[in-house]
């Protein structure tokens, strides 16, 4: 298990970001509102978490949509997955769409994403004449023709 540094200050008044369970994958981030935001139909909202963060080098976090929220509400995240970069030190922010046809509310404190810390690797590009050749080739979305 790795460490995830959170400074003392700066903190929202909830726990830190929690696994809702013993085999979950993502934290459940919680909205750091003063009072209740609504959300119309097909609005976006940048919802702040009072989250900060010290990734270790070569990690970053991904923020997703919760499927409960998505479901029940319509809301999800609108740039899924997000990337925190492990040299950002500012607040962890959500944004946030309403798909549903009706104005949903966040209040302070609710559940509104989810963020999973992974490794990364990093590239380096190497041009070539041509790629290597592979049974698939170049065929994409749907080439299995399976649903």
């Amino acid at each position: 298990m790795h460490t995830l540094k959170v400074p003392l200050i700066n903190r929202s008044p909830f726990e830190v970001p929690q696994y809702a369970t013993a085999g979950a994958a993502g934290l459940d981030l919680r909205a750091y509102l003063p009072q209740a935001v609504a959300v119309k139909p097909s609005e976006r909202v940048l919802i702040p978490t009072g989250l900060f963060i010290e990734l270790p080098a070569g990690y970053e976090a991904q923020i997703r949509p919760r499927s409960g929220l998505a479901w029940k509400q319509g809301l999800t995240v609108l740039n899924a997955p997000g990337t925190i970069d492990s040299d950002y030190r500012g607040e962890i922010q959500v944004i946030l769409i309403n798909l549903s046809g009706e104005v949903q509310w966040i209040q302070p404190g609710d559940r509104i994403a989810q963020m999973i810390v992974a490794p990364y690797t990093r590239i380096e590009w190497m041009e070539v004449q041509q790629l290597a050749a592979t049974d698939r080739g170049g065929n994409g979305f749907g080439h299995t023709g399976k649903t």
